[in-house]
């Protein structure tokens, strides 16, 4: 038995509000804190917080686009799937960077909140948007 249009939308609508509060409060600590999450993992501090406050400022940016796509998930994919990409692209660059040994693989927990837990998700919400035939706007007769 599959879900009704109501409840899909529903849990869309949920799980974008929810990545957009987690995305907003994660980017203001980050933005207020850069230091925090390092000594949390276990890492040194890092020498350039300018770097790591300006990636908390794009996380909580993205938060807005997901509180804004939140209305109509459908209808603004877009938003979803520049999101998407960037969850599966950030643990590349974290596979990319601990083989090199540029980064510690303590550094993996932030993954988890920012990334993974997103990927099944995202795909739900794209995935009926293509159902839909990838809708830009809202067509009138």
């Amino acid at each position: 038995m599959g879900y009704t249009i109501m409840q899909q939308m529903a849990f869309m609508r949920i799980t974008l509000r929810a990545a957009a509060i987690y995305n907003i409060v994660w980017g203001a600590w980050v933005v207020l804190f850069p230091q925090h999450f390092f000594s949390l993992a276990e890492m040194s501090p890092i020498n350039h917080p300018l770097v790591w406050q300006g990636m908390g400022m794009v996380i909580g940016v993205y938060g807005l686009g997901y509180w804004w796509a939140s209305f109509d998930p459908v209808r603004h994919w877009p938003i979803v799937a520049v999101g998407f990409l960037g969850k599966l692209f950030g643990p590349l660059g974290f596979v990319i960077n601990y083989l090199q040994g540029n980064v510690p693989f303590n550094f993996i927990i932030t993954l988890i909140t920012n990334d993974f837990i997103w990927w099944i998700p995202f795909y739900i919400i794209l995935k009926n948007a293509a159902n839909e035939g990838w809708p830009l706007r809202t067509t009138t007769n």
